[in-house]
């Protein structure tokens, strides 16, 4: 029988850093404390984080020795932690942008980046009259080139692909969408035959993962909030 999820959240209106905070932390501790993750974090509002933009209710922040691990691959922990704790606590998808982990402004950079992508995309469709497309994004990136583009009145925007190969079309206004490249091949998995592969030599030598010789003595949880 599955356990019912401690917190809820149904909010009409704005999420407040107050409300969230204790949910978040009852969350993240755990997770952090058995991940051995070197972080802190502070939870305080994210008014004015994206001006001209539609700014998240949240922020969390994160800091210490740790932080770039989090950034490590297009910050792909950074976003799983997120994505993990807004589903932990049955937030809603059309919520989730609502709140937002963040280390080192990655985000916030992120998003000027984006932004200045979505304009020079949109000056190459003004200029060859082909679409654009942009590789494939999260809902949260897509909505962010949507937003750079939305006073454009030459050029329209469309999101294409499914599930995680959705990307971003510019064209010009009266131009038909054209069908979404092709998702990547996916390469062989040649991971249960390489030495580090299930069952094999770890790369570092010494054995198997998993075999390690116990508990790295961790040490009693701390509070990690700033």
């Amino acid at each position: 029988m599955t356990a019912e999820p401690k917190y809820r959240i149904h909010v009409p209106g704005k999420f407040s850093p107050e409300e969230l905070a204790p949910k978040i932390e009852d969350f993240l501790e755990p997770v952090l404390d058995l991940a051995d993750f070197d972080v802190n974090y502070d939870i305080d509002s994210g008014a004015d984080v994206h001006p001209g933009f539609e700014s998240p209710d949240v922020m969390v922040r994160f800091t210490g020795p740790d932080t770039e691990l989090l950034l490590t691959n297009k910050a792909e922990l950074l976003l799983a932690l997120e994505h993990l704790t807004l589903e932990a606590l049955r937030v809603p998808q059309e919520d989730h942008s609502r709140v937002c982990f963040d280390a080192n402004d990655y985000r916030v950079m992120r998003v000027q980046e984006l932004r200045m992508s979505a304009e020079a995309a949109a000056e190459r469709v003004k200029k060859t009259g082909a679409a654009y497309f942009f590789n494939a994004m999260t809902s949260r990136e897509r909505r962010i080139l949507h937003l750079a583009l939305r006073n454009e009145t030459e050029l329209r925007s469309e999101s294409v692909g499914m599930g995680s190969f959705r990307q971003v079309c510019v064209l010009p206004v009266d131009a038909p969408l054209p069908p979404a490249p092709p998702p990547p091949r996916r390469m062989p998995d040649f991971e249960s035959r390489r030495p580090g592969g299930p069952g094999g030599r770890d790369r570092r030598g010494g054995p198997p993962r998993g075999d390690r010789g116990g508990d790295r003595g961790r040490g009693p949880r701390r509070d990690r909030r700033g």
